[in-house]
């Protein structure tokens, strides 16, 4: 929470005035974090009819809420469980039932445990995993003899291969985290995936390491009281409008259906008295913060700050398609049961990339006629998907699910949701060239969103949230002293 300012400065300050381009939650938390602490007016532009950018949500199988987008959020970070607690939803959090994963690779495979991100921290489990070929175990578990390997090429694929092989990286490694960034990891930042990078830089042997972080006896117990993920009852969505009303009760203004076509400049005053900087709209504006992916924010600002434009078009993204599925209990097969879903390793991809068994996963997903409820993933970094027809996508679904399964669903009810640019693409040394856009940025202009300093909800949260800060230090610098 920024602090707050002195109440004799608070009549000045509120006639100063934050533009924000773009109402997903990074856009939203930024807002509501400098209504909070009162130091600025806030208007947040939002082309779309409605707040939340790439999460959405609509009745599905009989059921009010099921996600179109993301369906949960990390809970062992505190940013996005803080805000639900803020908008009023820390009762309303649940999370995923204690059911296991797998890989498809020659079959379902249940993933190892003592993984973390894909990486082995437990030889047994590794060694009678029908994963890994015996030349791939056998080059796995020479790991903790191999020579410590350099993070300076920042690319969690060679980093894996060069510790573990190529099996475990293509296996475990790509499908876990390629999943959860719809990336190659290949060509993914180290740097950017924390949990991996942390051990990467402090440990010679990964294995060794993971195994040591290994909970002590006696700490299971804990461990299952403290779930990874957590989201409301309503959904990821239900965390975006309690936002976007939290916000608007704080005395946001919130204007959907407002597109931005350009972000102009304006000369300081000749008086030199202070003066607005920027114009949206016709607008003017103390400040400006684009909650908008890299690509959209540089159209924005081509003509009034052409070099930070240039390097926000080198940014890269992945395009992603989710399809919803209803299938009949007939069809659902007692063998599945117990499963969350699973991933498709890239060397045996065809269009699907994961599955996940949403009715098994969440227990209030259950629909009230019966029947299973599937989310299908398909693009990736490197992997188009756009231009198929929903006809084809779901054509495509149908027979990767019936070569995966070996079941020939029929579904009671289908949903093709396409996500163009959904996931940001953090290549090797993404860090210097947020840098470099940071340095570029003329004063009063910021931006926040997944394109820059974190993927996920809590990420955009707490970025969101630095960035409000940041704008109201640089609009009322006395603030901070």
């Amino acid at each position: 929470m920024l602090p707050m300012p002195p109440a004799h400065r608070l009549t000045d300050m509120l006639k100063q005035n934050v533009a924000i381009v773009g109402a997903g939650i990074g856009g939203l938390s930024a807002a509501l974090a400098i209504a909070d602490a009162g130091t600025a007016a806030v208007t947040v532009f939002e082309a779309g009819e409605r707040v939340g950018g790439r999460v959405d949500s609509g009745p599905f199988a009989g059921l009010d809420h099921i996600d179109a987008g993301p369906d949960a959020f990390l809970a062992r970070v505190p940013e996005a469980v803080d805000l639900a607690t803020r908008v009023g939803l820390g009762d309303a959090l649940v999370s995923p039932e204690p059911v296991g994963a797998a890989v498809w690779y020659n079959g379902l495979q249940p993933i190892p445990e003592g993984l973390l991100l894909g990486l082995p921290g437990k030889i047994m489990p590794l060694a009678t995993s029908r994963l890994l070929s015996w030349k791939g175990k056998l080059r796995a578990g020479l790991e903790p003899l191999i020579p410590r390997t350099s993070i300076e090429p920042d690319s969690v694929g060679a980093f894996v291969r060069a510790r573990f092989g190529n099996e475990v990286q293509e296996r475990l490694v790509d499908a876990l985290v390629g999943s959860i960034y719809a990336t190659d990891t290949d060509n993914f930042s180290l740097a950017e995936v924390p949990q991996l990078h942390a051990v990467a830089a402090k440990n010679r042997s990964m294995l060794l390491a993971a195994r040591r972080q290994r909970p002590p006896a006696g700490g299971t117990a804990t461990a299952a009281a403290s779930p990874v993920f957590a989201v409301p009852r309503d959904g990821v969505h239900a965390l975006i409008a309690a936002t976007a009303n939290a916000a608007t009760a704080a005395g946001v203004e919130i204007k959907t259906s407002c597109e931005v076509e350009r972000i102009e400049r304006i000369a300081a005053s000749d008086e030199g008295a202070a003066s607005k900087s920027w114009a949206i709209n016709g607008e003017p504006f103390d400040a400006v913060i684009l909650a908008t992916p890299p690509a959209a924010s540089a159209m924005l600002i081509a003509e009034a700050v052409p070099d930070t434009a240039s390097l926000l078009h080198q940014a890269d993204s992945a395009d992603v398609i989710m399809v919803t599925l209803h299938v009949p209990a007939e069809q659902w097969p007692k063998r599945l049961s117990g499963l969350s879903g699973y991933l498709v390793p890239k060397p045996v991809q065809r269009w699907v990339t994961a599955v996940s068994f949403g009715s098994q996963k969440w227990a209030h997903w259950r629909p009230p006629s019966g029947g299973e409820i599937l989310r299908v993933s398909l693009g990736r970094d490197g992997r188009e998907v756009l231009q198929l027809s929903d006809e084809q996508v779901v054509a495509a679904v149908l027979e990767d699910l019936k070569t995966h399964l070996e079941i020939e669903f029929s579904p009671l009810e289908v949903r093709v949701t396409r996500w163009p640019g959904a996931f940001a693409q953090y290549r090797p040394r993404h860090a210097a060239w947020v840098e470099s856009v940071e340095r570029s940025l003329p004063p009063g202009l910021f931006v926040t969103g997944s394109g820059y300093r974190g993927i996920g909800i809590p990420a955009c949260v707490r970025d969101g949230t630095k960035t409000a800060a940041e704008s109201s230090t640089f609009l009322n610098p006395e603030i901070s002293e």
